[in-house]
């Protein structure tokens, strides 16, 4: 009888995604060495940095569940920022700019989705080479020099607060909440959970498996654009390397999340901890004085853990 519940709670503790445990260990690290550092206004603003990531994040996870991958954010947020940062568009307003993000996502998007999902190409393959060609258009219309300053506008929006919280935090929560929701309630976030599980017996379903996928790339197009514009904002100026690491990253904190390419017991707020991780994990690295190369071991290490973890959970189900 012990033995089974032993068994059981084992079972039950392996399907926690790697990401709460991470952000427990941390927190705790942190609240022994340095607990003046857990204050709203300083956690705010290593939080307010991961802003970008945690939006991207949305749009990956989408992509891993339907069994795909989406590694063109990086050449979105560049050219993005190319955009706003040039001088192309001299007295474009704030709406103009955020309709042409958009519409450039939204274009990057379609095409991968066509790509991937009707003709079947590889994932990787096709969203790398994407992201490659975005970054090769903005080295040569910026001469590999970076273009300019971003107009005081975005700066303005991103600093805000509501109450002692930034603005960009809150945003990138009810984004959160509301990709919750479009995967937990609609037709469509019952679609992807089937395809994630079992295309072709999604198919035999009647599960439009095909415009499932291509669906998924073209809202992750859209939510790079989001983060681009974010992003650019963060920054306020322009780039010619900006955002460049963050599919990756993107890629770590879904897999630390519980999201891996079909099985989505993460669901939304397992990624979301698992860039909360990577805040953390700054924040702890930079209080011990750990400099850049120290916080990639790190990284790297915490995306070990969790694909020993999910190898783990295989062998016991």
């Amino acid at each position: 009888m012990t033995a089974a519940f032993d068994g059981l709670l084992v079972r039950r503790l392996l399907r926690i995604p790697p990401s709460y445990y991470v952000f427990v260990v941390l927190l705790l690290i942190l609240w022994i060495a340095r607990p003046h550092m857990l204050n709203l206004n300083v956690m705010g603003i290593f939080i307010r940095q991961m802003v970008p990531l945690g939006i991207l994040v949305l749009g990956q996870l989408l992509v891993m569940r339907v069994k795909s991958i989406d590694l063109s954010g990086g050449g979105v947020i560049l050219l993005i920022n190319y955009y706003i940062s040039s001088g192309l568009f001299p007295s474009a307003s704030m709406t103009f700019f955020v309709l042409l993000a958009l519409a450039t996502g939204l274009a990057v998007g379609l095409f991968n989705g066509l790509m991937i999902g009707k003709r079947r190409a590889s994932a990787v393959i096709v969203t790398l080479a994407v992201s490659i060609v975005l970054v090769g258009i903005v080295q040569f219309l910026s001469s590999g020099k970076p273009p300019g300053d971003v107009p005081s506008m975005f700066a303005d929006l991103y600093n805000t607060k509501l109450g002692p919280v930034p603005t960009p935090v809150i945003f990138w929560v009810v984004l959160s909440l509301a990709m919750s929701l479009f995967l937990s309630k609609s037709v469509f976030g019952r679609y992807v959970a089937s395809v994630g599980e079992n295309a072709q017996a999604a198919h035999f379903s009647g599960v439009p498996v095909e415009r499932t996928v291509i669906f998924a790339h073209v809202l992750a197009g859209l939510i790079a654009a989001i983060a681009a514009l974010v992003q650019t904002a963060s920054i306020a100026v322009g780039s010619v390397r900006v955002g460049l690491d963050l599919p990756i990253l993107a890629v770590a904190a879904t897999i630390l999340g519980g999201v891996v390419f079909g099985r989505g017991e993460g669901g939304v707020w397992g990624p979301v901890f698992g860039v909360l991780s990577f805040a953390l994990l700054f924040v702890v690295m930079t209080t011990f004085g750990i400099d850049e190369p120290g916080k990639l071991v790190a990284q790297g290490l915490i995306i070990l853990l969790a694909a020993i973890f999910y190898g783990l959970r295989s062998t016991k189900s």
